[in-house]
């Protein structure tokens, strides 16, 4: 079987609008810190893969898998829960983490999410994911 000679040329343009994006928030010094970490694997697919690193060193880091998000209008909420633990919301979901041990724990139902507005994670105009703190 012989491929054609223009496939290599090709695969960039598959590749072109896929994802791979990250963001950080800093909670106490760069030692400390949720990085929320999107990825979609097609250019067509509408949702992405969200994984959070919770890292706290030298002490602990840990990457989660939380599932898929809704890119169109994508937007991931982070609450400060109090105690060195952190929600993040997207859409129906949430997820809950803690920053000591860095581990998630169970999360309340996405409506009844608790806690201190921190800031939303999403993407901007150049198509960057960034963390966007409250206006105040």
């Amino acid at each position: 079987m012989r491929l054609s000679p223009l496939l290599p040329a090709l695969l960039p343009l598959l590749l072109a609008g896929c994802t791979s994006e990250t963001a950080s928030y800093t909670i106490d010094d760069n030692q400390h810190a949720l990085i929320v970490r999107v990825d979609q694997d097609y250019f067509w697919s509408k949702r992405a893969a969200l994984r959070l690193i919770v890292s706290r060193m030298p002490d602990c880091q840990r990457q989660m898998e939380l599932g898929e998000v809704r890119l169109p209008g994508m937007e991931i909420e982070l609450f400060d829960s109090g105690n060195g633990t952190y929600t993040l919301r997207a859409d129906d979901e949430a997820w809950l983490v803690e920053t000591r041990g860095c581990s998630e724990l169970e999360a309340p139902d996405a409506d009844a999410v608790t806690g201190q507005a921190i800031g939303v994670f999403r993407f901007d105009a150049d198509k960057k994911l960034v963390f966007v703190p409250p206006e105040e």
